[in-house]
């Protein structure tokens, strides 16, 4: 496995994701990065200067997060925007070189109260997603499909990212991801990763107390170091990207250190398994 970190660490911040972020990540140690577009999109100049900076100092992209919740909006229209742009995140993926767009696909929404019904929201996202595939695969990057722990969201356990995965029925191409914390907040013991054995294309690892909170591994109650043994079980060998938010200090100082405490983490579990490629 590659140890890798999401760039939207640096949004917000004096250092620059798309510049100075990538450097920063690389003078840390780490072997990835996934490029985080704010709003569902980059600009030219920030296309150039991640694609150049990331092959100067030798940092592969892996992975392009997308949070699309209009898959299932009740307006076709609106709908159809979504597709539209989940393919132009694909090819965003495309010319960073990404291996797979990571997906975010939302909730149930009025409690299912309303007319539009937890089929009808499901058939939604399941159509759409596999259109966004359908696309993803000619151009050769995958759909990494994540799973999120609270109540209402559409794939919040393994039992739906199962059903989910094997609705949109692409093999190979929309494949799942494992978000770590995700998993504990959820109540899913490690060894349940081993039903998704073949069909993970990326992983975020943080860790969490009682609620959602990305924060550095060691910090919370997560049972991290058996998530990454069962994951090696599984035969993933893939990027495991540390997803970070909200650092106590946001000084330039004060994101490096949060950073680098995660990477020092990671990496010691990583190398005491014998899983750090």
């Amino acid at each position: 496995m590659q140890l890798g970190i999401i760039n939207s660490i640096f949004l917000g911040s004096a250092i620059d994701p798309y510049t100075d972020g990538i450097r920063v990540v690389k003078d840390i140690g780490f072997d990835t990065i996934d490029i985080y577009p704010a709003d569902g999109e980059m600009s030219d100049s920030q296309i150039k200067n991640s694609v150049a900076i990331a092959k100067e100092v030798g940092l592969p992209i892996r992975s392009v997060p997308l949070i699309l919740f209009g898959l299932f909006d009740p307006n076709r229209a609106a709908r159809e925007f979504s597709v539209d742009l989940g393919k132009r995140v694909v090819d965003l993926a495309a010319n960073l070189g990404a291996d797979n767009v990571l997906l975010v696909n939302g909730e149930y929404f009025w409690q299912l109260e309303t007319g539009f019904t937890k089929d009808w929201i499901w058939g939604s996202v399941v159509d759409g997603v596999r259109r966004i595939g359908e696309h993803a695969d000619a151009v050769g990057v995958r759909i990494s499909i994540e799973l999120e722990p609270f109540h209402m969201s559409l794939i919040n356990s393994i039992d739906t990212m199962e059903s989910f995965l094997d609705a949109v029925d692409m093999p190979g191409v929309v494949m799942a991801n494992v978000d770590c914390s995700h998993l504990d907040l959820a109540g899913i013991p490690p060894t349940e990763i081993q039903r998704l054995s073949g069909r993970i294309c990326h992983v975020h690892f943080s860790d969490s107390l009682a609620t959602h909170g990305d924060l550095p591994p060691g910090r919370g109650k997560a049972p991290l170091k058996e998530y990454l043994k069962q994951l090696n079980i599984a035969g993933y060998d893939g990027s495991v990207a540390l997803e970070l938010e909200w650092p106590p200090d946001p000084s330039r100082e004060g994101i490096i250190a949060w950073a680098t405490e995660a990477y020092n983490a990671t990496n010691d579990m990583m190398q005491d398994l014998g899983v750090r490629s």
